[in-house]
């Protein structure tokens, strides 16, 4: 067992924000796989190399540098060849370019590397979609955060307004069929884990969903 605490669930249920917050109430550094596959597609964009190059991505991420370090601006952020990309990460264009990229069996092995490789001694919290099935199965603590599609749209349009892509019944829709094709992947498809805590957030609020992730684990990790 290992000193992690894996949060995964699908889109908008959450589950970065319950993360993050997480790391700052228990001082722990806090991990976010999404952002290394947006990261992985922005290192390729910048060296000239093609999304759909598996063998080219493969070789890249064997010397690519890419680690979670504290920011000047305080908490844990990703460095990335040589910068804090922050903003950069979150374009519409490298969240596709991250999508395609996911697709291949090289670069989630060499991210999986990477991203076991973060854990030690000390505790961390990860979170994206195959934590506890695949990067960490031996997780000291596993939690799928899920919400119904009609919910997550709700929050989504919430949070970004016309970015989210269409009215609310177009975003639930987009979001089902994210589910389904993230579901349905050949390769680390999202799904609880058998001995994950599901935790159905569709009638509760962040803090409610907060405090009974926060509840679970302080023992331990304080």
């Amino acid at each position: 067992m290992v000193n992690v605490i894996a949060i995964d669930g699908p889109s908008a249920s959450g589950k970065s924000t319950l993360a993050k917050t997480l790391s700052e109430k228990l001082h722990i550094p806090y991990i976010n796989t999404g952002s290394m596959f947006r990261a992985t597609a922005l290192a390729a964009q910048n060296r000239g190399i093609s999304w759909d190059d598996e063998a080219a991505l493969q070789a890249m991420l064997r010397t690519l540098s890419m680690e979670y370090r504290e920011s000047a601006a305080g908490g844990f952020e990703l460095f990335c060849d040589g910068e804090f990309p922050g903003e950069k990460l979150r374009t519409a264009e490298i969240a596709a370019g991250a999508s395609k990229v996911a697709v291949y069996p090289a670069v989630r092995e060499e991210l999986k590397n990477l991203q076991r490789k973060m854990s030690s001694d000390n505790w961390i919290v990860m979170e994206g979609r195959d934590i506890g099935t695949v990067i960490f199965p031996d997780a000291a603590y596993k939690f799928f955060i899920t919400a119904s599609p009609l919910e997550r749209a709700r929050r989504r349009l919430a949070q970004e307004g016309d970015k989210a892509g269409g009215t609310l019944e177009e975003v639930a829709a987009a979001i089902a069929k994210r589910d389904e094709q993230d579901s349905n992947r050949p390769v680390a498809p999202l799904k609880p884990a058998n001995d994950a805590d599901l935790v159905d957030n569709s009638n509760m609020t962040l803090e409610e969903t907060f405090n009974y992730l926060y509840n679970k684990v302080k023992d331990a990790v304080l």
